[in-house]
């Protein structure tokens, strides 16, 4: 695993990383030490993976189709299932978004963020205590995309220092794009997906370059996790992790582009937390996308695919599979009509959280039980396009309070006095 030491990169040294040699990876070829380079400072593009190639491992076979598949012996866990929180679009023509947070019955829906017009916020996720929800957003100037923090009470809304600052830059910086950061479970670590690098002159809008990341949440010690990209710039992107119940494994999302292997696959990759074992979960002909999640007892994975076409295109759904590739089942019937947008457990491993669109309408979030069965339409505002749900343990902000006003204060108001201001409701 790649690590850049210290606090995020400055203008003079962001092009830089230090390797190191934890976890017994090893940097493979030469590492371009020459030009003035001091060894172990390398740019974050010549940096080499342990194994002789990013190929990954090949997935054991698996059998796709077969609804309520056995998914191994399930451990008990216990957990206090929360709030759920979600993108939603804030306006008719779906150009700015926001998070959200929502009570487990889909009541009490609440606007925890509030992004400039035209920004996007987006692939929400929970501490694992409850208290902080991070998230990214797209700059409607730039469409580059950065690592932001909120509190549940949707105070202190701040951004995580991006590895790159926007003044001057080098190969390292250029199109910088920080997305869908995920916290570790023990809360010490955010893992998120990087592009960067030259646009493709093919005119495919493909960044040069996409991997893994992980950081501390306060932006430091960033350690680059994948190298599926470094040896095949324009080849595709990285995305979407998740980790794994016992922090370690992660779960990623790698869309091949238009010149990959094969152009404009989807598919699920996993990788050891110490960037060993890379290998795909989901055969490519599922079209496996968008975050993954792991079941609490960690005998599931639960993800979504999607059809070849446009966005939001109907025909995809919900599946799942064990950690080791087999006993693919799906859970949404198929084919389908709907689109189906990404899924999430509940702590206590008991429903599953997702978002639906039917045919000709917007998506809404519904939940059902682990084994497809029991589903429930959560909310019924389609205008707001909810999807990306996570599932946490935080309680509900309690209901504003108001307390009378005692009656010898009355004149007082009359006499020019401001009275007292009145708490908002928690939906403003």
């Amino acid at each position: 695993m790649a690590r850049i030491t210290g606090t995020r990169q400055t203008a003079t040294n962001r092009a830089r990383t230090r390797a190191t040699a934890g976890a017994g990876l090893l940097l493979l070829g030469t590492l371009l030490t020459g030009c003035g380079a001091e060894p172990g400072e390398i740019p974050l593009s010549e940096i080499r993976p342990e194994s002789p190639s990013a190929t990954p491992e090949p997935t054991p076979t698996a059998t796709p189709g077969v609804v309520g598949a056995a998914a191994g012996a399930p451990v008990a866990v216990t957990a206090h299932n929360g709030l759920i929180v979600s993108r939603a679009y804030t306006d008719t023509s779906r150009s700015t978004s926001a998070i959200v947070t929502l009570s487990p019955d889909g009541s009490g829906q609440r606007q925890i963020t509030q992004p400039p017009d035209r920004a996007r916020d987006d692939r929400p996720d929970w501490s694992p205590d409850g208290t902080t929800v991070v998230f990214d957003r797209t700059d409607p100037q730039t469409g580059a995309a950065r690592l932001w923090a909120v509190a549940t009470s949707g105070e202190g809304a701040h951004q995580i220092s991006q590895l790159c600052d926007s003044s001057g830059g080098g190969a390292d910086c250029a199109n910088e794009d920080e997305r869908a950061p995920a916290y570790s479970p023990n809360g010490k670590q955010l893992a998120f997906s990087r592009s960067w690098g030259a646009l493709d002159p093919a005119g495919n809008n493909q960044t040069q370059y996409s991997d893994l990341y992980l950081m501390s949440p306060d932006g430091t010690d960033v350690q680059r996790l994948t190298f599926l990209t470094n040896d095949k710039p324009y080849s595709g992107s990285v995305g979407n992790p998740s980790w794994s119940p016992d922090g370690k494994q992660l779960t990623f999302e790698y869309r091949t582009s238009a010149s990959g292997q094969p152009a404009g696959g989807r598919a699920i990759y996993v990788v050891n937390a110490d960037g060993t074992g890379l290998r795909q979960l989901t055969p490519w002909d599922l079209r496996a996308g968008d975050r993954a999640d792991w079941s609490p007892d960690g005998t599931r994975i639960l993800f979504t695919t999607y059809p070849a076409g446009p966005d939001n295109a109907p025909g995809g759904g919900i599946y799942t599979v064990h950690p080791d590739g087999t006993a693919i089942g799906a859970l949404t019937p198929a084919p389908s009509d709907a689109f189906y947008g990404a899924a999430a457990y509940a702590p206590d491993g008991q429903s599953i959280v997702f978002s639906e669109a039917p045919a000709g309408a917007g998506a809404d979030l519904y939940s059902m039980r682990p084994d497809g069965t029991g589903v429930a339409r959560l909310t019924t505002n389609t205008d707001k396009w909810l999807n990306r749900p996570s599932w946490g343990t935080a309680e509900p902000p309690a209901a504003p309070t108001q307390t009378p006003q005692p009656e010898a204060q009355q004149p007082a108001q009359a006499q020019g006095q401001a009275p007292t201001e009145e708490p908002q409701s928690e939906n403003e």
